[in-house]
């Protein structure tokens, strides 16, 4: 029997269960009570309120805008609609990065405010000093390396991550470090296959992978992605399952249709 069928509420500790049995853990995002609600409906096993609301929200072109305000609003629309799923919730930038006094405000407020059940940050060794005080206060940390959207100014591009053998065994080591600090979970973000598996063998604690291969313990999309809403953005690594943006775009033009030919409402659609 798999763990994903016996619960009734994922948790942090439900996510290592998952990963000593080689249970893959599947993991979508939303930003809204709607969406959240239908994921959470399906059986998905974590919901991440990602700081890519930014982008699929609000129409910046990075994460780097959206704020913390904004992101507890995002998060408290989530929490509404959910019964099941772990609800992880991005921490912003500019809410965390060099100052752990901060960091820990800026997650105080999302819990309380929200209602959600853990935080995610970006970064390695360069973050210990927040991941640590967050935790001090019971907060769970997921962890976030590889390509990390919030420092695209610093990369300067959105190309595949540690390719090269230093940066990969820095990544390893920062990997290990973020168990060592405590963070429950880890999301690794465009990088080679082989790596992210290596990494996954390497810690105890789930490896969750956005472009990372098969290797790990899970896998996240963004789901606007997935569902083929957004239609400009085709990495290798996404797997449209849907092409909404074709079928919504059809079903807009009929309605636009049937209300100026005077087709709709009909008969049986007044009163």
């Amino acid at each position: 029997m798999s763990v994903h069928k016996e619960i009734k509420k994922v948790t942090t500790h439900v996510l290592q269960e998952m990963k000593q049995r080689g249970e893959k853990i599947s993991m979508l995002t939303a930003y809204d009570y709607t969406m959240a609600k239908i994921i959470d409906s399906a059986g998905i096993d974590v919901i991440l309120v990602g700081d890519s609301a930014s982008n699929v929200m609000a129409g910046h072109e990075t994460t780097l805008p959206i704020t913390l305000d904004q992101m507890i609003y995002h998060a408290s629309s989530v929490i509404r609609a959910i019964d099941r799923a772990l609800v992880v919730v991005d921490l912003p930038f500019g809410a965390y990065q060099g100052n752990s006094k901060e960091a820990l405000y800026s997650s105080i407020r999302i819990m309380k405010e929200s209602g959600a059940h853990a935080v995610k940050l970006e970064g390695g060794h360069e973050i210990k000093e927040s991941i640590e005080r967050i935790l001090t206060a019971g907060i769970p940390v997921m962890g976030h390396l590889g390509l990390t959207p919030q420092s695209i100014y610093k990369f300067g591009t959105y190309t595949v991550r540690a390719k090269e053998q230093d940066e990969a065994e820095r990544l390893i080591e920062d990997a290990k470090l973020l168990e060592q600090f405590g963070c429950f979970a880890l999301v690794l973000e465009k990088i080679p296959a082989a790596l992210a598996t290596k990494v996954a063998q390497s810690i105890s604690i789930p490896v969750i992978g956005i472009g990372a291969g098969g290797g790990v313990d899970g896998q996240v999309l963004v789901t606007h992605d997935m569902l083929g809403m957004t239609h400009e953005f085709s990495p290798r690594f996404l797997r449209r399952y849907l092409n909404l943006y074709e079928s919504m775009g059809n079903a807009f033009k009929q309605y636009i249709k049937d209300v100026k030919d005077k087709d709709f409402p009909n008969e049986k659609e007044q009163y």
